[in-house]
């Protein structure tokens, strides 16, 4: 049984369809069709049933899902043992920050793509937390905090920031000095996080409020020198407009606790070599250029 159709075959199951299983394979919508149909009629049993909405796995798909991903798994496995620094191949699929993924972490999958020219790589840049299982991600950069999950995590590098307002702000409204002084101000915020600061060797998590919200930090950080609240912002995003004025540290006597930047993966015993790969990139490119990630010596 080949390969290819194995991984097409999970693919659909995972993705609830053909259209979506293409999409993430990179391939057409016609070549996974006839992926489909030889894996049924060599097994002589129908696996999908095709609806108005997408597919649904019969009985007989259910039970061979697990066993077709766990061979597809473990034959990847097999290659990467015997050729460990060989060409990576196959696909990469990894979900990136939209904040400063283009700019901080897109070069080093450029790098990689140029050093194994026999792998696909595909990226999607969104600020959301993906599920890496159910929409087919090898893994993706997280930025932050790490929440408890089952997924497992590889710390790449420090990621510092600091509260930050603008002149004009902080001449209308003045500014916290403390934790606890962050309830009277607006907080421009993703959502509704919570930010954490040092009072001596002590954490301090205060949960802000605030009218204006985005799902990315540079609409923040644009928000922030418009004056329209104060914001917890990495440096590698804020260097330019702290550099020129248009914001100010504040609130300096309790910066927040350095955050992260990580790789994450679906939990497994291995991880795939072409993970292993990026990850250690991705740690050579925070030690060589500390300043392009805000990182204080």
């Amino acid at each position: 049984m080949d390969l290819d159709d194995l991984r097409s075959f999970v693919e659909v199951a995972d993705a609830g369809g053909v259209s979506a299983a293409a999409r993430r394979l990179g391939v057409s919508k016609s070549v996974v069709s006839r992926r489909l149909l030889r894996i049924e009629a060599e097994l002589g049993v129908q696996l999908l049933a095709r609806t108005t909405r997408g597919a649904a796995l019969t009985e007989a798909g259910a039970t061979f899902r697990d066993h077709a991903a766990r061979a597809s798994a473990e034959i990847e496995a097999a290659r990467e043992t015997i050729r460990p620094d060989g060409d990576l191949r196959g696909r990469l699929r990894v979900a990136m920050p939209l904040s400063f993924g283009p700019t901080h972490f897109a070069p080093v999958l450029a790098e990689m793509a140029h050093q194994h020219p026999c792998l696909q790589i595909q990226t999607v840049y969104s600020d959301r937390f993906v599920d890496l299982i159910a929409e087919g991600f090898d893994c993706a950069i997280r930025v932050g905090y790490l929440a408890d999950s089952d997924l497992v995590a590889k710390r790449i590098g420090p990621i510092y920031g600091r509260l930050l307002a603008s002149p004009d702000y902080i001449k209308r409204h003045g500014v916290p000095e403390t934790p606890d002084d962050i309830a009277g101000h607006q907080a421009l915020m993703q959502g509704t996080e919570a930010w954490q600061f040092m009072d001596g060797d002590r954490i301090v998590t205060v949960r802000p409020q605030g009218r204006f919200k985005a799902d990315n930090a540079t609409a923040l950080a644009v928000a922030a020198v418009a004056g329209l609240g104060i914001a917890w912002l990495p440096d590698c995003i804020t260097y330019p407009h702290v550099a020129s004025g248009a914001l100010v540290p504040i609130m300096t006597d309790h910066p927040p606790p350095p955050a992260a930047a990580w790789v994450i993966r679906p939990p497994g015993q291995h991880p795939a070599r072409k993970v292993r790969v990026l990850t250690e990139m991705l740690i050579g490119a925070f030690e060589r250029n500390p300043e392009v990630w805000g990182i204080r010596r």
